[in-house]
């Protein structure tokens, strides 16, 4: 009569293998909680770099609006702007943003925010604005950074 069954070994070589891929699942459960807040505050920080674009873009579009030169008030300098702002009175002081209950982020009202953003008017002259952002926060005890550089130009012309 033979009998049929697992050795010894094979019963340890089988538990060996599962333990290695559930460490494997527990690692990458790790990494993926670690990497997800990191991930989520990039994409903000690519969101709230892209509004200051826009912000200074409402500033000059206004300023076509109301007849006025399209760089009026876009001065160089760095600077706090939010989408409340209609011109630029608030030099850079390194606060954070705010989020108010409708998700808009602003300096005045609101819950703060790990982020703080300046934006840098390089060059305003009578054919392009250089506009830089910068969007800075904490996560986990490190430093991070977002920026870019955009031009603006004066392509309308009136009738």
């Amino acid at each position: 009569m033979k009998n049929r069954g697992f050795t010894l070994l094979e019963v340890s070589v089988a538990i060996f293998i599962l333990s290695l891929g559930v460490a494997g699942a527990f690692t990458l459960i790790q990494k993926t909680a670690i990497f997800t807040p990191i991930t989520i505050s990039r994409v903000t920080a690519a969101y709230l770099l892209q509004e200051g674009f826009e912000i200074v873009r409402n500033i000059r579009d206004g300023n076509w609006l109301e007849g006025e030169e399209w760089n009026d008030g876009i001065r160089e300098g760095d600077w706090e702007i939010d989408y409340k702002t209609r011109n630029l009175k608030e030099t850079y002081l390194g606060r954070y943003l705010k989020i108010d209950s409708d998700g808009f982020y602003s300096y005045s009202d609101g819950t703060p925010t790990k982020f703080k953003r300046k934006i840098t008017i390089l060059k305003s002259d009578t054919e392009v604005i250089e506009i830089l952002v910068e969007i800075q926060w904490q996560e986990r005890g490190k430093n991070y950074s977002l920026s870019g550089q955009e031009n603006l130009y004066n392509w309308f012309l009136p009738l």
